[in-house]
């Protein structure tokens, strides 16, 4: 009898009673989600922008390949989607439109419908997420109620650039993907 056969049938001996699962308790949301979320985003290294405040940090800044899949920002668009992701290695700043938001962790889920090609969040150099005030929830359990609706393949929840504190306990952001993410409230 191989060790995998034998712990199975130990676990099988032991005819054990189905419990029920617990019940989820009713969370505090806050009252002001906006603010949640802002206060969130920013415990991530991560910022609230307003549209002007995007639109004229863009104008400052020599990004030299933007990507918007956004028609609140399509202007800036001025590279196409390309085939492969390799061919975007390159990217400035992308700029995506998010399904919805959890308040309390600042987590904005993204999923095929908005994401044209999946590596776009992890290979810009920056990355914006644009997101309806009226799909911000309170919480994660909210958050993955509205999942559960969903048909999709793939998705993701992203709450902030990329960041890690592996080395010598000193966080790094920006070490495996985007260096910054704003998001932009409408």
């Amino acid at each position: 009898m191989s060790s995998k056969e034998s712990i199975l049938a130990a676990i099988q001996r032991l005819k054990l009673e189905e419990k029920p699962l617990p019940d989820i308790p009713d969370f505090d949301v806050a009252t002001d989600l906006v603010e949640t979320y802002t206060i969130s985003l920013a415990g991530n290294k991560g910022s609230v922008v307003s549209k002007k405040e995007l639109e004229q940090m863009i104008a400052e800044t020599t990004f030299k390949k933007i990507y918007s899949s956004s028609p609140t920002f399509a202007k800036f668009n001025n590279c196409d989607l390309p085939q492969h992701p390799s061919d975007f290695a390159d990217l400035d700043l992308a700029i995506i439109e998010g399904q919805f938001a959890s308040a309390e962790n600042a987590a904005i889920w993204l999923d095929e419908s908005n994401l044209n090609l999946r590596a776009i969040p992890f290979i810009t150099a920056h990355l914006v997420i644009v997101i309806k005030k009226e799909n911000i929830v309170g919480n994660m359990h909210e958050a993955y109620n509205r999942i559960g609706m969903a048909k999709s393949g793939f998705g993701i929840f992203i709450a902030g650039p990329s960041k890690t504190a592996d080395i010598e306990q000193s966080l790094v952001v920006g070490a495996h993907g985007a260096l910054s993410l704003r998001v932009v409230i409408i």
